[in-house]
């Protein structure tokens, strides 16, 4: 079966399993305070541009998501983000099951808009009523997006104006955040998410690791006992150096920009084969996520021989699918989809 179904259904690129057979025996304290934790820290500080950061390893994306905000709320506190955004849709209620409403925004391709976030919180002060209301206490949005669509430099540093003009943490989920990084048509650096952000995280899960994700604080701003909350909530693992160790691998010799880079590659090849097939897109996705409108006669079709994703329904014949390429897809997977197609 030929797989685009997402970018984490292979294991964990093989630098990152032989470097865990060769310390597999070693004996190491747990819960992240082992050598390999702190070299992978020191290499994200330095790869942020951002020394002062506290970096904090944990398991996956919906636990990293629902533990940083959580833990930066207060208990009357919401967090703002697109109709479409992660937290919004696919984590099952996790950050209402942590006791916080998720206030919802419109979305433009997966991003939310400055003007209409100003807008929001503008409105939500100006309410007499606002003390009976779930205050906006932080806002989240994903680079890439759940449509594989990137925010600029410029829209990243209006966003960031506004939230510190109302004094709430900027929270960006880069559970992607590699395949964005190395998108041809992006202008946001890691360092630029480091100085314009309160905190973010660099995926591991879906950029080559077994698992596991790296949460930066870049401003020193961790909150206090945060290790114990994340032990609270089920997202503290014991063997921490599972997870030092795959982040150290992946940020020695450029490996996890490396990967990134390949699956853009791929996604390029997969994008031309959907231009020669004369396929529609539903939207320009510059990343390893691409969106297309389908026949549903089609998609049965395809589904016989290919994994992909079904997205949302586009009318009453037509479907939107996601095809995802990963660090680990080869230029000859994109062949025999050519073939195939």
């Amino acid at each position: 079966m030929l797989s685009f179904e997402s970018d984490y259904i292979q294991g964990a690129h093989e630098k990152i399993l032989e470097r865990l057979a060769e310390t597999n025996r070693e004996p190491l304290s747990g819960y992240g305070n082992d050598k390999y934790c702190e070299s992978a820290k020191e290499k994200i500080r330095k790869t942020c541009g951002c020394e002062e950061a506290e970096i904090f390893f944990l398991t996956g994306g919906t636990q990293t998501n629902m533990v940083v905000i959580s833990s930066m709320l207060r208990p009357y506190e919401g967090v703002v983000a697109a109709q479409t955004g992660h937290v919004s849709l696919h984590e099952a209620g996790a950050i209402e099951h942590s006791g916080h409403k998720v206030l919802t925004i419109p979305e433009h391709e997966g991003k939310i808009d400055a003007a209409e976030l100003a807008a929001y919180l503008k409105a939500y002060w100006e309410d007499a009523n606002y003390e009976h209301m779930v205050f906006p206490g932080m806002v989240y949005i994903t680079h890439p997006t759940e449509y594989g669509t990137l925010y600029t430099s410029a829209e990243l540093t209006a966003i960031a104006e506004i939230c510190s003009t109302y004094k709430i943490p900027l929270f960006l989920d880069g559970a992607r955040l590699g395949y964005g990084l190395m998108s041809r048509e992006t202008d946001v650096t890691l360092p630029m998410i480091a100085a314009l952000c309160d905190v973010f995280y660099i995926g591991g899960t879906k950029v080559g690791a077994l698992c596991g994700e790296a949460v930066v604080f870049p401003k020193k701003n961790m909150p206090p006992h945060f290790m114990t909350m994340a032990k609270q909530k089920g997202a503290l693992l014991a063997k921490g150096r599972l997870l030092g160790v795959q982040f150290d691998v992946l940020f020695t010799d450029d490996l996890y920009f490396t990967i990134s880079r390949h699956a853009i590659d791929m996604a390029e090849m997969l994008k031309q084969v959907f231009r020669e097939k004369k396929k529609r897109f539903f939207l320009d996705s510059p990343t390893n996520q691409q969106f297309l409108i389908l026949e549903d006669a089609e998609i049965t079709r395809l589904r016989e021989q290919v994994a992909f994703e079904i997205w949302e329904r586009y009318d009453e014949t037509h479907t939107v699918v996601r095809f995802a390429t990963s660090w680990a897809t080869e230029p000859e997977d994109v062949e025999r989809l050519r073939e195939f197609i």
